[in-house]
């Protein structure tokens, strides 16, 4: 018996990379921008280039039936890892296959941590089914067929000893559309008392509209106001986190419009005093003012005064911080001493 041939020491690569050619679901591997750092297959079918300058992110590139869903699966994954299935989502209207998303945040090998995989499967509908007449009686036996015949029959004797009731039921079915027809008159004038309120509630929408915008206009002077004190103020909620600020505050605490809502622990200043979050929640407690003169890493000095954070109608909300600029008075009071 012939001895069977040695097979090459690259058959098995071989083979896999032709599978994986061959049998592997179209897939994108994107980082945490969403930019596309390699791609598996053909996903012209789910994602193109877009015009202009060239941009190989997956929320540019991605078609606009599946952009939002794969922007919203990519966020939650690299929020929370694991994977997150998107299932039947449809390229249009018209398409005759749905596409299943696979969204997963690689963790091995290591070389892949931190990115994100997207696999797309294209899943064919199945046909609908069309029942013919020939298809019918080809399923129905010659008994059946029998049977229903004689069913027919005994359903016409029924009819027509059904007719007189019929004809009595015609009767007070007109009777039943004069009742119709005047509730559709009291219909009628329910329709012109809801068009007149219809009116009236645009118009109270407008007025709504107006008070919105005075509010927005107080707001703006309000914002103007607190920024031309010159003083610097810091606005936290009853659980000390950031509501509001001044511009003047970034020459003491590092902050941007994303910061609103973080704890007063996390902000990074250059004030020396470690017992700033101890004092507000002191405050926020025993509802005491408290006010020091602090310094800060370089050099300048500052009147912290916490108060409570009081409402129109008297509830409390949280704190209110400010940082009046002491410096100036804080070197007069040394050349004073030395003098």
């Amino acid at each position: 018996m012939s001895q069977p041939a040695s097979p090459s020491p690259n058959l098995q690569t071989h083979a896999e990379q032709a599978l994986l050619q061959e049998f592997s679901p179209a897939a994108v591997l994107v980082n945490e921008q969403g930019d596309v750092v390699f791609i598996n297959g053909s996903v012209s079918k789910y994602m193109e280039p877009a015009s202009g300058k060239a941009n190989w992110n997956i929320h540019v590139m991605a078609r606009p039936a599946i952009r939002a869903q794969i922007a919203a699966g990519l966020r939650q994954v690299l929020r929370a890892g694991g994977t997150v299935e998107l299932r039947g989502l449809r390229l249009g209207d018209d398409a005759q296959f749905t596409v299943n998303v696979t969204v997963k945040a690689m963790q091995e090998p290591k070389s892949l941590a931190g990115l994100v995989m997207i696999v797309f499967r294209e899943v064919i509908e199945p046909a609908k089914r069309r029942r013919g007449k020939a298809g019918a009686i080809d399923a129905v036996t010659a008994e059946e067929l029998q049977r229903c015949k004689d069913e027919i029959h005994a359903l016409r004797q029924e009819m027509g000893a059904s007719a007189e009731e019929l004809q009595a039921a015609n009767e007070e079915l007109r009777s039943t559309n004069e009742e119709l027809q005047s509730a559709n008159e009291e219909l009628t004038t329910s329709k012109e008392e809801s068009q007149s309120m219809n009116e009236e509630l645009q118009t109270l929408n407008g007025e709504l509209q107006s008070k919105l915008d005075d509010l927005a206009l107080a707001q703006s002077d309000m914002q103007n106001l607190l920024n031309s004190t010159d003083i610097a103020t810091l606005f936290l909620d009853s659980a000390l986190n950031v509501r509001r600020y001044t511009d003047q505050i970034s020459r003491i605490v590092h902050l941007r419009e994303s910061d609103i809502g973080r704890p007063l622990t996390e902000l990074a200043s250059t004030l020396i005093y470690p017992e700033l979050n101890d004092d507000a929640k002191q405050t926020l407690r025993t509802l005491t003012f408290t006010e020091k003169q602090i310094t800060t890493t370089d050099g300048l000095w500052f009147m912290v005064r916490i108060k409570p954070y009081r409402t129109l109608s008297n509830v409390i909300q949280g704190v209110v911080i400010t940082f009046i600029d002491i410096t100036a008075a804080k070197e007069l009071e040394s050349r004073l001493r030395k003098a």
